[in-house]
């Protein structure tokens, strides 16, 4: 998969920061042993990014005709992966519930569009994404997507 460069997405990673959005805080990250408080804040920074590059690649990647957004982001955490040649770059594991949307995944304000209404499962995806970013340069590259439709991957 190619690299995606998205100038405004760091930027509006920021401002989103900066306001507080409620997207930054709803996050699940993993807690307990290990995780220290510069890996949080690094993921309070660049997470959301993070999960737009895959909510993005999720959608072109789909046959469907419909988007798909985010419901919620289940688990998220930094992989401790050492990048020697490219110091600024680091790696982002996530598993997101995404659900159907009304709107073509070609459509301009997915954001915005609701949700498909059904009963059941059958409109809810859950996938495993671990995407590595140079968040300073706004590079993204997906090195795997697992997805399941329905219930968790767990």
């Amino acid at each position: 998969m190619p690299r995606w460069q998205c100038r405004w997405a760091l930027s509006a990673t920021l401002l989103l920061f900066l306001l507080g959005s409620p997207f930054l805080v709803t996050h699940g990250s993993r807690s307990g042993e290990g995780v220290d408080n510069n890996d949080q804040k690094t993921m309070e920074i660049f997470l959301s990014a993070t999960v737009e590059y895959a909510l993005h690649v999720f959608n072109l990647q789909s046959n469907d005709t419909k988007a798909y957004r985010l419901v919620r982001i289940l688990d998220s955490r930094i992989e401790q992966v050492v990048f020697e040649a490219f110091p600024t770059m680091m790696a982002f594991s996530m598993e997101l519930q995404l659900k159907r949307t009304r709107c073509g995944k070609f459509d301009e304000d997915i954001d915005n569009c609701p949700f498909q209404s059904s009963s059941g499962q059958n409109n809810i995806i859950t996938c495993f994404f671990t995407i590595s970013t140079d968040p300073w340069n706004t590079i993204f590259e997906l090195w795997n997507k697992t997805c399941l439709e329905g219930g968790s991957l767990s």
